[in-house]
């Protein structure tokens, strides 16, 4: 059993690329792993100032809710982003979000596998590199971590049309069963 963290960045509830997370969350479940599903919609987390006092303290001066999703993030097995992508990238709430993880970085972390899914109304297959890029970018900070895979979730673009892809849900749902 593995312990799994899903952060969602959409700040737009029940968004494609949510349910896309929500369907790896049942198949990780399925597989008997500890799934712990955060939306970052309504989470107060502020940019990173450079000020690099983590390093040394392993922790943020930022008073924001940060602080305990770090923690989480440290403690996973296993790591599942999932965004939209806004101009070919990654949302700008998941990319603030990877830039406050710096505390990890002079840490010991439990996180091995990470993951990533997006939804794009561009259904081209090549949509979402720059996303795939930047998150195997934070990944290359960790020796103990490997970038695992990505459902790519091109052609949704009105709310809830994830929700209507058979193949988009099959691929999410086996990333997490196959954790």
């Amino acid at each position: 059993m593995k312990k799994v963290l899903i952060i969602s960045s959409s700040l737009r509830g029940g968004s494609n690329s949510e349910i896309l997370a929500r369907e790896a969350q049942k198949g990780a479940q399925d597989a008997g792993n500890e799934v712990e599903f955060i939306s970052l919609k309504g989470k107060n987390i502020k940019f990173c100032i450079g000020c690099l006092a983590c390093q040394k303290t392993y922790k943020c001066v930022q008073n924001d809710d940060m602080a305990d999703l770090i923690l989480k993030v440290q403690n996973a097995d296993a790591l599942i982003f999932a965004t939209p992508i806004y101009y070919y990238e990654m949302s700008g709430q998941l990319k603030t979000f990877l830039d406050r993880c710096n505390p990890l970085f002079a840490q010991e972390n439990n996180f091995k596998d990470v993951y990533l899914i997006t939804s794009s109304y561009d259904d081209a297959p090549n949509a979402s590199d720059r996303a795939i890029n930047g998150l195997k970018g934070w990944i290359e900070c960790f020796a103990q971590s490997k970038f695992s895979g990505a459902v790519v979730g091109g052609g949704v673009n009105d709310p809830k049309d994830a929700a209507r892809r058979e193949d988009l849900l099959k691929k999410a749902y086996e990333l997490g069963k196959n954790i």
